[in-house]
Order: structure tokens, then sequence, then C-alpha cells
């Protein structure tokens, strides 16, 4: 079966810019995501529905493509943690945007991994992709693997590497970049995630103060009485207004600058996970060159061909990793660029009619005052 999976495929049998994850339904702690796409025949769409198991199976399948040269010079759309129902604050924390309790902000993101892995040149080659978004049977809940790329990041014995002086100042000096960029941007969305927790907050209490304002009403002819009850409901209805607008403004914010923050973020982190690899296979020909120097004349010959073989590999990963490189500048700013348009669009559409809103309920005090 993962042989078969292995294959690659001239095209997809969908428009992969159409795929939308459309809902997500949750049984006790497992949630499961409706996928829908559209068939390039014209004739109709695919229906799946896949869990997060199967995103963690299509996201190895990508990486264990032993026999697709340069794979690891490849930045692979970067996919969420795994969401939790009722998570933990470590694990809010750690999904960031993502973990609010909001589904559809996680729906977009699934949305956007499958978008970029269909948009990719050698990854949407892979028979894989093509059986999660069509196959009616859930592929990953048949066989898990672990992702090696993420394993071989983190083991300790490796992290020496990373500092690792680079033979190719084109290389050094975007490795110099992703770990500040990696930094500033982790920042800004952490920054951006606390602006919008306090949103929320600010919408919960002025909902509070919207229903406790309700309490001073009063019964009675009392002319007073009548008066202050009156100015007390529109009042309520001030902070009502005040509670959908300043949530709203907060779903705003999530559902683009955050959504993007949050993709930016990744993405380096992406860049710096591929960086590594090659930073390690770098380690490795300089290792093979020196044994091969070393070697006594009758192991001369196969010490050869194992520098030879470490060189060639190098150089499909600096080529693939180069144009990688230059496909992730353009797409990382364009889609921060589009996440930032948005947030513009919406927040002024949304200050539009809050305004209007805000002006009746003046007109209203002002009524009351003659």
């Amino acid at each position: 079966m993962m042989e078969e999976v292995k294959e690659v495929t001239p095209c997809l049998s969908v428009h992969g810019h159409n795929i939308k994850v459309t809902e997500v339904l949750k049984d006790r702690d497992t949630l499961t995501f409706l996928i829908v796409s559209q068939k390039l025949s014209g004739t109709g769409e695919y229906h799946v529905d896949r869990t997060y198991d199967d995103f963690e199976w299509l996201q190895q399948q990508l990486f264990f493509q032993e026999d697709m040269p340069g794979i690891e010079g490849v930045i692979f759309p970067p996919l969420p943690a795994k969401p939790q129902v009722n998570a933990s604050a470590k694990v809010i924390k750690q999904l960031g945007f993502l973990g609010l309790g909001e589904w559809q902000p996680y729906c977009k993101a699934l949305e956007a991994f499958l978008r970029q892995v269909t948009a990719h040149s050698i990854l949407s080659k892979n028979k894989a992709v093509e059986i999660f978004l069509t196959s009616s049977d859930p592929p990953g809940r048949q066989r898990a693997r672990k992702n090696i790329f993420n394993r071989l990041s983190q083991a300790v014995e490796e992290m020496r590497k990373e500092g690792h002086k680079d033979v190719d100042e084109f290389f050094q000096t975007e490795r110099d970049h992703n770990l500040v960029l990696t930094g500033c941007t982790k920042t800004a969305a952490e920054r951006f995630l606390d602006v919008v927790l306090t949103e929320q907050k600010i919408a919960v209490a002025s909902g509070y103060f919207s229903a406790a304002l309700h309490l001073c009403v009063e019964p009675g002819e009392n002319p007073d009485t009548q008066a202050f009850s009156k100015a007390c409901v529109k009042l309520s209805e001030v902070f009502d207004s005040m509670k959908k607008n300043m949530a709203r403004v907060a779903e705003n914010n999530v559902s683009t600058l955050g959504l993007g923050l949050d993709l930016e973020s990744r993405y380096q982190e992406a860049e710096k996970e591929m960086l590594f690899r090659r930073t390690c296979k770098l380690v490795e020909l300089e290792t093979a060159k020196r044994n091969a120097e070393k070697a006594k004349p009758v192991k001369k010959a196969a010490m050869e061909e194992v520098r030879k073989a470490a060189e060639t590999e190098f150089d499909l990963i600096c080529g693939v990793a180069k144009q990688e490189i230059a496909l992730f500048h353009s797409v990382r700013v364009e889609m921060l660029q589009q996440a930032l348009v948005q947030w513009c669009e919406k927040q002024l559409c949304t200050a539009k009619e809050s305004a209007d809103q805000f002006g009746q309920h003046l007109q209203a005090f002002r009524g009351m005052a003659w």
C-alpha cells in the first residue's frame, strides 16, 4: 500500500485552488473535517471526511519520498498543530489563534495547507494527495509513521549543526535572516493574539454591564423613576452594541491578520527546518570528504564513491532549496499583504457600521433629553 502511494500522477483530478474545508464535526474528543473539492472534469465535487490523523498521514507521505531527488530541499507547507476539544492553557498557547475555541479559523488553516500542497510543483505529484482528496476511505487510519524531519531537527545530538558555518554565502545569509524573522514573526503573532484576547474580554464585560443595567429598571409612575429606567434601557442598548462591535473587531482580527501572522510564523519555522536539513547534509558531505582524504589505499575507492554520492545529493538539495526560497519570499509576501489588506477592509467596514449605529444611539439620547 505504501509503495503504491509513492507513485506519481501527472496531475490532480481536482481544482486545488478551490479546495474548501467546509465544516468540522465533533464526536467527544474526535474532530472530523469535511473537505470539498471541485472535479477538473466539471461534473461535480468530491466530498470526503478527514480526521487530523489523516492530515498527518498526508504530510508524512509527502516527507517520505526517498525516490524524489532533492526532496529535503523542499519547504513543506506547515500543518497546524493538532487541535483538541477542551484544550489546556498550554495547548491553547501552542495553537495561538487556532486555539481560541472557534473552529472556523482552524478549518481555514487546514484549507490553506491543502491549497499550498496542491499548488506545489513537486508535492502535488504525490499520489497520496489525490487519495486524500478523492478517496472515500480514510487513509490516515490505516498506518501512522513518525515525522522523521521534525525528529531530526529536534534531536539533541544534531543541535550543534545549527551553528555550523555555511560554505555558501547565499544560504548563510538566508539562515541569518530566517533566525531573525522567525523570532520577530512569532513575537508579532503573540502580541496580536494578546490584542484579540483583550478585545474579547472587553466584549464579554460590555455584555455583562448591558445585562446589569436592566437590574436598575424599576416599575412605577414616578416621572424621575421612569426617566431613569428609560435611560438605563437605552444605555444597555449602547453597551450591547459595544459588545457586538468589539466581538466583530476581534473576529476580523483573527480571520485576516491573525491567520496571516499564524501562517507566516509556521512557514518561517518550515523554512528553518529545511535550512537545518541542508546544513546536516553539508556536515555529512564535509565528513565524507575528510574520510576520503584520510582513507588508506585499500579503502580509497570506496570512500571516494561515498563522497561523490554525498556531493551529488547535496547539490540536488541545494538546487531545490534555492528555487524554494525564491518562491517562499514571493508567495509569503503576497499572502501577508493580502491578509493586511483584508484586515483593513473588514475593520473599516465594521467601523463604518458601528459609527452609524452609535450615531443612532446618540440621536436617541438627545431625543430623551428634550
